[in-house]
C-alpha cells in the first residue's frame, strides 16, 4: 500500500520442472488479487518450495527494534519457514550500510491443514443469518438449518422449528421469512444448547514446532511447551498453545512476553492483553521455583481461533474479558511451569549433591592427616611401652608403624569412600525420580533432505529405514 510495488510469489512442487511465477497486488475495493503476471519458468535447479517477496516502506531508524522483534517472533512461531530481511538505505539520504538478517528454518513439519467448516449456530449474529438466507440454495427451513450450520441434524432441526412457534414449519420457504421471523431464529440460537464445534477448522503451530522455534531463536537453558485441546467461546472454537523458557541469548532479566494470534505476532498494547494480565497477576512464579525479577523468563502464548476477540480497530491486543480464553491461557502457562518446576527441583538436588561431594572432598586431606597422626601416635605408644598389639588393632597399627599405611593411603581410601557414597546417592535419586537406563521410546533424527534414511540411535548397530 505504501510503495505501490506488487508482491512477487514463486512456488514449485517437488519434482516439477517449472516454477510458477506470479506478480500481483490487491484490489482494495473488491478484496481480490489483481494479477499482473502469471507464468511458468524453467526449474533447472529442481528447486521446490514457496517464496514471497515484498517491499515495505517505513522508518527504519525509529522502528528498527520493533521490526527485528517482529521478525524474530515470526521465526519462533514458524520454524518451518526461512526469513531473509534486507534493509537498503537511500544512498542520496543516508550513508548507512545495507543490512541483511537471515532467520533459517529448523524443521519441515508443517502445521495441520485446516478443514473447511460451516458456521456454528451459537456464533452467528442477525446480519450473518440474513446473509446466509440470501445466499443459500436450499428451499425450505429444514434444509437450511441442516446444511448451513454445523451440529444441527435432522431431528434437532425439527425440534428447533417446533420451538420457533406458529408461522414456522419444516417446509417454510427460506426466502419468504420476515425480519421478525429471522429475529426469532436468532433468539432461539442464543437460547438453545448445541454441541461444541470441533477444532479441525483450526491450524495451530503445534507443540513440536513451538518448542523448536523457541530453542532455535533463544537457545534457552530450559524450555517447556504445552498445547491444549480445542475449547469454545460463543460458538467459536479456539486452541491455546504456550511455552515457557529459562535463560537464553538476548533475553532480558524478568518476564519477556511473546504473544501470537493465529500465528501472527502482536507487538503493541501489551499491557491490556489477556496474556500479559495472566502472566503478571494470575501466575505465582515462586510456587514453581522461578524468580520473576532475576531469572530470564520467556513466556510464549499462541491463541488460534476462527474469531480472535481483538480489542481496538487496529487488532493490536486480545481482550481480557473472555473468561474461557483467560482460563485456558492460565492453564497452559501453569502446565509449562509444572514441567519446569520438576526440572528445576532435579537441578537443585543435583547441585546440592555436587556441592556436598565438593565439600567432603575439600576436607579429605585434613581429615586423613588427623586420623593418620592419631594412628601414628598409637603405634609409637605401643612400641615404647613394649605392649603387645591387641587383636582388633594389630593389622592397622602394624601397617602404620611399618609405613605400609601412610597419610596418602588414607587420603586415597577416603576419596574412594566419598565417590562410592556419591554414586549410591545418585542411584537412589535416579530410582526415586523414575529414571531408567533404557530410553522410554526409540528416537529418530531425520534429515531435511528427501530420500534420506532414519537412524536408530539406540541400537548397537544402526538400523536404517527408508522413508516411504
Amino acid at each position: 500500500m505504501s510503495t505501490g510495488l506488487p508482491i512477487v510469489i514463486s512456488s514449485s512442487m517437488r519434482g516439477q520442472d517449472f516454477v510458477s511465477y506470479c506478480k500481483l497486488d490487491i484490489d482494495i475495493r473488491r478484496n481480490i488479487p489483481n494479477i499482473h503476471k502469471h507464468e511458468k519458468r524453467d526449474n533447472k535447479y529442481k528447486w521446490h518450495g514457496a517464496e514471497v517477496q515484498v517491499v515495505i516502506e517505513g522508518n527504519w531508524t525509529t522502528y528498527r527494534s520493533k521490526i527485528l522483534h517482529y521478525m524474530r517472533q515470526m521465526a519462533v512461531i514458524t520454524p518451518y519457514a526461512e526469513f531473509i530481511f534486507k534493509y537498503v538505505p537511500d544512498p542520496d539520504v543516508s550513508d548507512k550500510q545495507n543490512i541483511t538478517i537471515r532467520f533459517s528454518r529448523r524443521t519441515d513439519a508443517m502445521p495441520p491443514v485446516p478443514v473447511e467448516t460451516k458456521h456454528h449456530p451459537s456464533s452467528v449474529d442477525l446480519l450473518l443469518i440474513k446473509r446466509l438466507i440470501a445466499e443459500t440454495l436450499k428451499q425450505n427451513l429444514l434444509q437450511f438449518l441442516q446444511h448451513e450450520f454445523v451440529n444441527i441434524g435432522k431431528s434437532l432441526a425439527e425440534r428447533l422449528i417446533g420451538e420457533m412457534g406458529p408461522g414456522f414449519s419444516p417446509k417454510t420457504a427460506v426466502k419468504s421469512l420476515t425480519s421478525e421471523q429471522i429475529i426469532r431464529i436468532h433468539q432461539l440460537f442464543r437460547q438453545a444448547k448445541f454441541d461444541d464445534p470441533s477444532g479441525d477448522c483450526l491450524s495451530p503451530a503445534g507443540e513440536y514446532n513451538l518448542r523448536l522455534g523457541i530453542i532455535k531463536e533463544l537457545n534457552p537453558d530450559m524450555v517447556a511447551t504445552y498445547s491444549g485441546s480445542a475449547q469454545v467461546f460463543e460458538g467459536h472454537p479456539f486452541i491455546v498453545e504456550a511455552g515457557v523458557s529459562l535463560g537464553g541469548k538476548d533475553v532480558k532479566q524478568g518476564l519477556n512476553i511473546f504473544r501470537f494470534a493465529n500465528r501472527i505476532p502482536l507487538l503493541f498494547e501489551q499491557g491490556g492483553d489477556v496474556v500479559t494480565r495472566t502472566v503478571l497477576k494470575r501466575i505465582n512464579w515462586t510456587n514453581y521455583k522461578i524468580n520473576q525479577t532475576q531469572d530470564k523468563i520467556g513466556v510464549f502464548v499462541s491463541i488460534v481461533s476462527t474469531k480472535i476477540p481483538f480489542k481496538g480497530t487496529g487488532k493490536e491486543y486480545i481482550g481480557d474479558d473472555i473468561r474461557e480464553i483467560a482460563t485456558a491461557v492460565k492453564t497452559a502457562i501453569q502446565q509449562c511451569c509444572n514441567q519446569l518446576k520438576s526440572k528445576i527441583v532435579r537441578k537443585i538436588q543435583a547441585r546440592e549433591q555436587q556441592e556436598r561431594k565438593r565439600n567432603l572432598s575439600k576436607y579429605i586431606p585434613d581429615a586423613a592427616g588427623a586420623i593418620y597422626n592419631v594412628l601414628k601416635e598409637m603405634s609409637q605408644f605401643q612400641v615404647s611401652k613394649k605392649r603387645r598389639y591387641e587383636e582388633q588393632d594389630t593389622d592397622l597399627l602394624k601397617q602404620v608403624h611399618s609405613r605400609m599405611v601412610t597419610k596418602e593411603t588414607l587420603i586415597q581410601m577416603l576419596g574412594q569412600h566419598v565417590e562410592k557414597v556419591d554414586y549410591e546417592m545418585a542411584m537412589e535419586y535416579a530410582t526415586q525420580s523414575g529414571v531408567t537406563e533404557e530410553p522410554r521410546e526409540t528416537i529418530y533424527l531425520p534429515a531435511l533432505e528427501t530420500d534420506c534414511n532414519f537412524i536408530d540411535l539406540h541400537s548397537s548397530n544402526f538400523v536404517f529405514r527408508l522413508i516411504q
